[in-house]
Protein backbone atom coordinates (compact mmCIF):
# COMPACT_ATOMS: atom_id res chain seq x y z
CA UNK A 1 0.00 0.00 0.00
CA UNK A 2 1.35 3.44 -0.90
CA UNK A 3 1.23 5.91 1.85
CA UNK A 4 1.66 9.70 1.24
CA UNK A 5 4.61 11.13 3.11
CA UNK A 6 3.86 14.15 5.30
CA UNK A 7 4.86 17.48 3.74
CA UNK A 8 5.29 19.43 6.93
CA UNK A 9 9.08 18.96 7.27
CA UNK A 10 9.53 20.21 3.69
CA UNK A 11 7.54 23.33 4.47
CA UNK A 12 9.63 23.86 7.56
CA UNK A 13 12.78 23.73 5.44
CA UNK A 14 11.34 26.33 3.05
CA UNK A 15 10.39 28.57 5.95
CA UNK A 16 13.83 28.23 7.49
CA UNK A 17 15.51 29.06 4.18
CA UNK A 18 13.29 32.13 3.77
CA UNK A 19 14.22 33.28 7.24
CA UNK A 20 17.90 32.91 6.48
CA UNK A 21 17.55 34.83 3.24
CA UNK A 22 15.56 37.52 5.03
CA UNK A 23 18.17 37.82 7.76
CA UNK A 24 20.99 37.97 5.21
CA UNK A 25 19.13 40.55 3.13
CA UNK A 26 18.33 42.63 6.22
CA UNK A 27 21.96 42.43 7.29
CA UNK A 28 23.11 43.64 3.87
CA UNK A 29 20.64 46.54 3.96
CA UNK A 30 21.72 47.50 7.49
CA UNK A 31 25.38 47.28 6.42
CA UNK A 32 24.71 49.50 3.40
CA UNK A 33 22.82 51.99 5.56
CA UNK A 34 25.58 52.04 8.16
CA UNK A 35 28.30 52.45 5.54
CA UNK A 36 26.26 55.07 3.67
CA UNK A 37 25.44 56.92 6.86
CA UNK A 38 29.07 56.83 7.96
CA UNK A 39 30.13 58.15 4.54
CA UNK A 40 27.63 60.98 4.65
CA UNK A 41 28.58 61.81 8.23
CA UNK A 42 32.26 61.75 7.36
CA UNK A 43 31.60 63.94 4.33
CA UNK A 44 29.68 66.42 6.47
CA UNK A 45 32.68 66.80 8.79
CA UNK A 46 34.68 68.18 5.87
CA UNK A 47 32.10 70.86 5.09
CA UNK A 48 31.99 74.39 6.57
CA UNK A 49 30.77 74.84 10.13
CA UNK A 50 28.33 77.49 8.94
CA UNK A 51 27.90 77.74 5.19
CA UNK A 52 27.91 81.29 3.73
CA UNK A 53 29.18 82.81 7.01
CA UNK A 54 31.55 85.71 6.34
CA UNK A 55 32.21 86.73 9.94
CA UNK A 56 35.95 86.79 10.54
CA UNK A 57 37.40 84.48 13.19
CA UNK A 58 40.95 85.45 14.15
CA UNK A 59 43.08 82.41 14.96
CA UNK A 60 46.67 82.36 16.23
CA UNK A 61 48.82 79.36 15.30
CA UNK A 62 51.96 79.37 17.50
CA UNK A 63 55.36 78.46 16.09
CA UNK A 64 56.10 74.71 16.16
CA UNK A 65 52.43 73.65 16.38
CA UNK A 66 51.75 70.05 15.33
CA UNK A 67 48.83 69.10 13.09
CA UNK A 68 47.06 67.79 16.18
CA UNK A 69 47.61 71.07 18.05
CA UNK A 70 46.43 73.07 15.04
CA UNK A 71 43.31 70.90 14.83
CA UNK A 72 42.58 71.61 18.52
CA UNK A 73 43.00 75.37 18.00
CA UNK A 74 40.73 75.38 14.95
CA UNK A 75 38.05 73.37 16.77
CA UNK A 76 38.32 75.61 19.82
CA UNK A 77 37.64 78.60 17.55
CA UNK A 78 34.76 76.71 15.92
CA UNK A 79 36.05 76.92 12.34
CA UNK A 80 36.16 73.12 11.87
CA UNK A 81 33.67 70.45 12.94
CA UNK A 82 36.07 67.74 14.05
CA UNK A 83 39.73 67.60 15.07
CA UNK A 84 40.07 63.98 13.93
CA UNK A 85 38.42 64.66 10.58
CA UNK A 86 40.84 67.55 10.04
CA UNK A 87 43.87 65.40 10.90
CA UNK A 88 42.75 62.50 8.68
CA UNK A 89 42.00 64.87 5.80
CA UNK A 90 45.41 66.56 6.11
CA UNK A 91 47.05 63.11 5.96
CA UNK A 92 44.86 62.05 3.02
CA UNK A 93 45.75 65.26 1.09
CA UNK A 94 49.42 64.93 1.98
CA UNK A 95 49.38 68.54 3.19
CA UNK A 96 52.37 69.84 5.13
CA UNK A 97 54.40 72.96 5.81
CA UNK A 98 51.77 74.73 7.91
CA UNK A 99 53.06 78.10 9.08
CA UNK A 100 52.74 80.00 12.32
CA UNK A 101 50.95 83.33 12.44
CA UNK A 102 47.56 84.94 12.71
CA UNK A 103 44.89 83.64 10.37
CA UNK A 104 41.67 85.42 9.58
CA UNK A 105 39.25 82.61 8.83
CA UNK A 106 35.48 82.25 8.64
CA UNK A 107 33.03 79.52 9.59
CA UNK A 108 32.03 79.46 5.94
CA UNK A 109 35.40 77.97 4.85
CA UNK A 110 35.74 74.28 3.97
CA UNK A 111 38.79 72.21 4.94
CA UNK A 112 40.48 72.67 1.56
CA UNK A 113 40.38 76.46 1.93
CA UNK A 114 41.62 76.36 5.54
CA UNK A 115 44.48 73.99 4.67
CA UNK A 116 45.50 76.21 1.74
CA UNK A 117 45.60 79.29 3.99
CA UNK A 118 47.65 77.48 6.64
CA UNK A 119 50.11 76.44 3.96
CA UNK A 120 50.39 79.94 2.44
CA UNK A 121 51.07 81.54 5.80
CA UNK A 122 49.33 83.98 8.12
CA UNK A 123 49.79 87.62 9.04
CA UNK A 124 51.69 89.40 11.80
CA UNK A 125 48.55 91.04 13.20
CA UNK A 126 45.84 89.47 15.34
CA UNK A 127 42.99 91.28 13.60
CA UNK A 128 42.34 94.38 11.56
CA UNK A 129 39.46 96.79 11.24
CA UNK A 130 38.70 98.54 7.97
CA UNK A 131 36.85 101.85 8.24
CA UNK A 132 35.63 103.03 4.80
CA UNK A 133 35.09 106.67 3.87
CA UNK A 134 31.69 108.25 4.37
CA UNK A 135 30.66 106.00 7.27
CA UNK A 136 28.75 107.14 10.30
CA UNK A 137 29.78 106.30 13.83
CA UNK A 138 27.11 103.59 14.19
CA UNK A 139 28.36 101.90 11.03
CA UNK A 140 31.95 102.05 12.26
CA UNK A 141 30.82 100.52 15.57
CA UNK A 142 29.38 97.64 13.56
CA UNK A 143 32.71 97.18 11.73
CA UNK A 144 34.57 97.09 15.06
CA UNK A 145 32.10 94.60 16.53
CA UNK A 146 32.51 92.30 13.54
CA UNK A 147 36.25 91.91 14.16
CA UNK A 148 36.33 91.95 17.97
CA UNK A 149 34.62 90.56 21.05
CA UNK A 150 32.88 93.87 21.75
CA UNK A 151 29.19 94.44 21.04
CA UNK A 152 27.91 97.42 19.05
CA UNK A 153 26.09 98.63 22.15
CA UNK A 154 29.30 98.60 24.22
CA UNK A 155 31.24 100.34 21.43
CA UNK A 156 28.69 103.15 21.08
CA UNK A 157 28.65 103.56 24.87
CA UNK A 158 32.45 103.91 24.92
CA UNK A 159 32.43 106.37 21.99
CA UNK A 160 29.91 108.55 23.85
CA UNK A 161 31.54 108.17 27.27
CA UNK A 162 32.42 111.61 28.66
CA UNK A 163 35.29 110.29 30.80
CA UNK A 164 36.90 108.66 27.77
CA UNK A 165 36.36 111.81 25.69
CA UNK A 166 38.03 113.92 28.42
CA UNK A 167 40.99 111.55 28.27
CA UNK A 168 41.20 111.99 24.49
CA UNK A 169 41.03 115.78 24.87
CA UNK A 170 44.13 115.70 27.07
CA UNK A 171 45.92 113.33 24.71
CA UNK A 172 45.01 115.17 21.48
CA UNK A 173 44.12 118.75 22.49
CA UNK A 174 44.45 120.14 18.96
CA UNK A 175 41.99 117.58 17.58
CA UNK A 176 39.47 116.79 20.31
CA UNK A 177 38.26 120.18 21.52
CA UNK A 178 35.31 121.50 23.51
CA UNK A 179 33.41 121.73 20.22
CA UNK A 180 32.59 118.01 20.46
CA UNK A 181 30.68 118.69 23.69
CA UNK A 182 27.97 120.78 21.99
CA UNK A 183 24.66 119.64 23.49
CA UNK A 184 23.10 119.41 20.03
CA UNK A 185 25.62 116.84 18.79
CA UNK A 186 24.35 113.28 18.45
CA UNK A 187 27.70 111.59 19.01
CA UNK A 188 30.76 113.61 20.17
CA UNK A 189 33.22 111.59 18.08
CA UNK A 190 31.15 111.43 14.91
CA UNK A 191 33.48 112.20 11.99
CA UNK A 192 36.62 111.84 14.12
CA UNK A 193 37.32 108.17 13.32
CA UNK A 194 39.52 108.39 10.26
CA UNK A 195 38.81 106.04 7.33
CA UNK A 196 41.69 103.55 7.04
CA UNK A 197 42.64 99.95 7.77
CA UNK A 198 43.88 99.39 11.32
CA UNK A 199 45.87 96.23 12.16
CA UNK A 200 46.21 95.19 15.81
CA UNK A 201 48.86 92.76 17.05
CA UNK A 202 47.22 92.26 20.44
CA UNK A 203 44.22 89.89 20.10
CA UNK A 204 42.85 91.33 23.35
CA UNK A 205 43.26 95.01 22.41
CA UNK A 206 41.02 97.16 24.55
CA UNK A 207 38.19 99.16 23.08
CA UNK A 208 39.94 102.35 24.15
CA UNK A 209 43.10 101.33 22.28
CA UNK A 210 41.10 100.56 19.12
CA UNK A 211 39.26 103.88 19.13
CA UNK A 212 42.37 105.83 20.10
CA UNK A 213 44.23 104.44 17.08
CA UNK A 214 41.55 105.97 14.83
CA UNK A 215 41.66 109.30 16.65
CA UNK A 216 45.45 109.28 16.39
CA UNK A 217 45.18 108.94 12.60
CA UNK A 218 42.81 111.92 12.46
CA UNK A 219 45.23 113.87 14.65
CA UNK A 220 48.05 113.20 12.18
CA UNK A 221 45.98 114.81 9.42
CA UNK A 222 45.16 117.75 11.67
CA UNK A 223 48.90 118.33 12.06
CA UNK A 224 49.41 118.00 8.29
CA UNK A 225 46.73 120.57 7.50
CA UNK A 226 47.40 122.84 10.48
CA UNK A 227 48.70 125.76 8.39
CA UNK A 228 45.74 125.48 5.98
CA UNK A 229 43.32 125.50 8.92
CA UNK A 230 44.94 128.60 10.37
CA UNK A 231 45.05 130.33 6.99
CA UNK A 232 41.36 129.68 6.42
CA UNK A 233 40.56 130.51 10.07
CA UNK A 234 38.70 127.25 10.31
CA UNK A 235 38.43 125.16 13.48
CA UNK A 236 39.15 121.46 13.17
CA UNK A 237 35.54 120.73 14.14
CA UNK A 238 34.14 122.93 11.38
CA UNK A 239 36.65 121.54 8.90
CA UNK A 240 35.59 117.98 9.73
CA UNK A 241 31.94 118.99 9.51
CA UNK A 242 32.42 120.58 6.08
CA UNK A 243 34.49 117.62 4.88
CA UNK A 244 31.74 115.23 5.98
CA UNK A 245 29.11 117.15 3.98
CA UNK A 246 31.33 117.03 0.91
CA UNK A 247 31.99 113.30 1.44
CA UNK A 248 28.29 112.51 1.70
CA UNK A 249 27.33 114.60 -1.33
CA UNK A 250 30.17 113.49 -3.59
CA UNK A 251 29.98 110.82 -6.26
CA UNK A 252 32.78 109.19 -8.22
CA UNK A 253 32.14 111.59 -11.10
CA UNK A 254 32.10 114.87 -9.19
CA UNK A 255 34.78 117.40 -8.37
CA UNK A 256 34.66 117.70 -4.58
CA UNK A 257 36.37 121.08 -4.71
CA UNK A 258 33.42 122.47 -6.70
CA UNK A 259 30.95 121.07 -4.18
CA UNK A 260 32.99 122.77 -1.45
CA UNK A 261 32.79 126.04 -3.37
CA UNK A 262 28.99 125.84 -3.44
CA UNK A 263 28.80 125.29 0.31
CA UNK A 264 31.20 128.15 1.09
CA UNK A 265 29.41 130.47 -1.36
CA UNK A 266 26.07 129.76 0.32
CA UNK A 267 27.53 130.35 3.78
CA UNK A 268 28.99 133.64 2.60
CA UNK A 269 25.59 134.77 1.31
CA UNK A 270 23.87 133.61 4.52
CA UNK A 271 21.90 131.00 2.59
CA UNK A 272 20.97 127.63 4.15
CA UNK A 273 23.17 124.82 2.84
CA UNK A 274 20.14 122.66 2.01
CA UNK A 275 22.08 119.42 1.71
CA UNK A 276 20.01 116.23 1.81
CA UNK A 277 22.48 114.04 3.78
CA UNK A 278 22.03 116.27 6.84
CA UNK A 279 18.28 115.59 6.73
CA UNK A 280 18.85 111.85 6.57
CA UNK A 281 21.33 112.07 9.44
CA UNK A 282 18.81 114.02 11.49
CA UNK A 283 16.17 111.36 10.78
CA UNK A 284 18.58 108.51 11.45
CA UNK A 285 17.65 106.88 8.14
CA UNK A 286 19.41 105.67 5.01
CA UNK A 287 17.36 106.42 1.90
CA UNK A 288 18.12 106.80 -1.78
CA UNK A 289 15.94 109.86 -2.04
CA UNK A 290 14.71 112.67 0.21
CA UNK A 291 11.07 113.82 -0.09
CA UNK A 292 9.61 117.20 0.81
CA UNK A 293 8.06 115.81 4.01
CA UNK A 294 11.56 114.80 5.15
CA UNK A 295 12.73 118.40 4.89
CA UNK A 296 10.38 119.42 7.71
CA UNK A 297 12.12 117.36 10.37
CA UNK A 298 12.86 119.43 13.45
CA UNK A 299 16.57 119.00 14.14
CA UNK A 300 19.65 121.24 14.43
CA UNK A 301 21.18 118.99 11.74
CA UNK A 302 18.48 119.89 9.20
CA UNK A 303 20.26 122.37 6.91
CA UNK A 304 17.01 123.20 5.13
CA UNK A 305 15.59 124.72 8.33
CA UNK A 306 18.83 126.00 9.86
CA UNK A 307 21.51 128.24 8.36
CA UNK A 308 25.19 127.57 8.75
CA UNK A 309 26.96 124.29 9.35
CA UNK A 310 25.23 121.55 11.34
CA UNK A 311 26.40 121.04 14.97
CA UNK A 312 29.04 118.55 13.88
CA UNK A 313 30.14 116.04 11.24
CA UNK A 314 27.55 113.62 9.87
CA UNK A 315 30.11 110.96 8.85
CA UNK A 316 33.84 110.48 8.50
CA UNK A 317 35.66 111.91 5.48
CA UNK A 318 38.59 110.80 3.38
CA UNK A 319 41.62 112.86 2.49
CA UNK A 320 40.12 114.10 -0.81
CA UNK A 321 37.16 115.62 1.05
CA UNK A 322 39.49 117.10 3.66
CA UNK A 323 41.50 118.76 0.91
CA UNK A 324 38.33 120.05 -0.77
CA UNK A 325 37.09 121.52 2.52
CA UNK A 326 40.35 123.41 2.98
CA UNK A 327 41.00 124.27 -0.66
CA UNK A 328 37.66 124.87 -2.40
CA UNK A 329 37.51 126.06 -6.01
CA UNK A 330 36.79 129.71 -6.69
CA UNK A 331 33.38 129.70 -8.41
CA UNK A 332 30.07 131.57 -8.52
CA UNK A 333 28.05 128.39 -8.15
CA UNK A 334 25.28 128.33 -5.58
CA UNK A 335 23.48 125.13 -6.59
CA UNK A 336 24.22 121.61 -7.76
CA UNK A 337 22.28 118.45 -8.42
CA UNK A 338 23.25 114.90 -9.27
CA UNK A 339 22.03 113.24 -12.47
CA UNK A 340 21.02 109.58 -12.49
CA UNK A 341 24.40 108.59 -13.96
CA UNK A 342 26.28 110.21 -11.07
CA UNK A 343 27.36 113.34 -12.92
CA UNK A 344 26.76 116.62 -11.11
CA UNK A 345 25.33 119.78 -12.68
CA UNK A 346 26.47 123.07 -11.12
CA UNK A 347 24.45 126.28 -11.57
CA UNK A 348 24.70 129.89 -10.43
CA UNK A 349 21.05 130.90 -10.05
CA UNK A 350 17.85 129.33 -8.77
CA UNK A 351 16.34 129.70 -12.24
CA UNK A 352 19.19 127.72 -13.81
CA UNK A 353 18.95 125.15 -11.02
CA UNK A 354 15.22 124.63 -11.55
CA UNK A 355 15.78 124.22 -15.29
CA UNK A 356 18.41 121.57 -14.64
CA UNK A 357 16.11 119.93 -12.11
CA UNK A 358 13.27 119.79 -14.63
CA UNK A 359 15.56 118.42 -17.32
CA UNK A 360 17.44 115.79 -15.36
CA UNK A 361 15.13 114.83 -12.48
CA UNK A 362 11.48 115.84 -12.97
CA UNK A 363 11.27 114.57 -16.55
CA UNK A 364 13.12 111.42 -15.56
CA UNK A 365 10.58 110.71 -12.82
CA UNK A 366 7.69 111.00 -15.26
CA UNK A 367 9.13 108.46 -17.69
Amino acid sequence: MYINQPKKPFLKRITADNKKRTIVLASIIVFILVIGGAFLYGKSLLEPVKKDSKTTVNVNIPSGSSVSAIADILKENNVIKSEKAFQYYVKYKGASGFQAGYYHLTKGMDLNTIIKKLTNGGTNYAFQITVPEGKQLTQIASAIAKETKYSEKDIIAKLDDQTFISKLKKQYPDTITDDVLNKDIKHPLEGYLFPATYPFTDPDASLEDIITAMIKQTNSYVETYKSSLEKKKLSIHDALTMASLIEEEATAKVDRHKIASVFYNRLEKDMPLQTDPTVLYAAGKHKDRVFYKDLKIDSPYNTYKNKGLPPGPIANAGESSWDAALNPDKTDYLYFLAKSNGEVVFTKTLKEHNKAKEKYITNKDSE
